[in-house]
């Protein structure tokens, strides 16, 4: 599948889950069905993180994990969410690091970038900015951030060496890589891989975690580790599959290899600093 595909796939996906938020559903990036809260994306973030956050905040985010609750933020640092969305882990991320600090938000696609400044408001946060552009080309200065993190969203890029080596160049010597994402423990059958379907459903385009340290490596990063926050098994794939089409690789294309498919999909917390 073409770069361009893919890409223009995920904006169409993710743009539709920003506006279900707005008639009051949560979003879901697999298929963006109204009521959708699939094994990804459920019960990430606890009731004490949410309170003073606006609800279309929590109800737009797809992510995989909560990265703001592992990376370690301290006051008056500068923080990047790549792919931020309707703006969750940038206004927790703000929170985190005070007045001081600075947390900015990237994507993409103008439905989520219009609900995130709207939370934002919302939310009163005068340390947050959210920039427009893409993640293999982050629209920011060299050395400039203290800590990047992600939730759920590098694994959607068909570039991700240029994802992680623009991710270390916008980072500060001794900046931290702290990112949740999909990965998988094995190669995941062909046409798993090619599901356009699955790939905005975060399964398709997620990298085996040795092919994960290797491009990380690649990019110069160091102090590279895993830490898996969940695994998911059979049946929970297979939910993932249900809200794919046919025509888009599921669900009978995911159905007929839930035995490879057992346990090899897992949400993680990557770590890694610029030297």
């Amino acid at each position: 599948m073409a770069d361009s595909n893919i890409k223009e796939v995920v904006r169409q996906r993710y743009g539709a889950a920003a506006k279900a938020v707005r008639t009051g559903s949560k979003g879901s990036c697999r298929g963006c069905s109204s009521d959708a809260v699939d094994p990804i994306t459920r019960d990430l973030y606890q009731a004490d993180e949410l309170e003073g956050l606006p609800n279309e905040a929590f109800l737009a985010s797809l992510g995989c994990g909560n990265p703001t609750a592992l990376a370690d933020l301290h006051p008056g640092e500068t923080v990047l969410d790549l792919g931020s969305g309707g703006g969750i882990d940038v206004l927790l991320s703000a929170k985190r690091v005070g007045p001081t600090g600075k947390a900015y938000g990237l994507d993409m696609t103008d439905e989520m970038l219009a609900l995130a400044r709207e939370n934002q408001e919302r939310a009163g946060a005068t340390n947050v900015e959210f920039l427009k552009g893409s993640i293999e080309e982050i629209p920011l200065p060299d050395a400039s951030v203290d800590v990047i993190i992600s939730n759920c969203v590098i694994n959607l890029s068909a570039d991700k060496d240029s994802v992680l080596r623009d991710a270390f160049r916008v980072l500060k010597p001794g900046g931290r890589f702290a990112v949740s994402d999909v990965v998988v423990e094995w190669e995941l059958p062909e046409a798993i891989q090619k599901s356009v379907g699955l790939w905005t459903g975060c399964v398709a385009g997620a990298l085996v975690k040795h092919d994960y340290e290797a491009k990380l490596q690649a990019a110069g990063f160091t102090d590279i580790s895993f830490e898996t926050t969940r695994s998911y098994d059979r049946n929970a794939v297979a939910e993932m599959a249900q809200s794919v089409p046919a025509s888009e690789g599921g669900p009978a294309a995911v159905l007929e290899h839930l035995d490879e498919l057992d346990g090899a999909v897992v949400s993680a917390f990557i770590r890694a600093k610029r030297p």
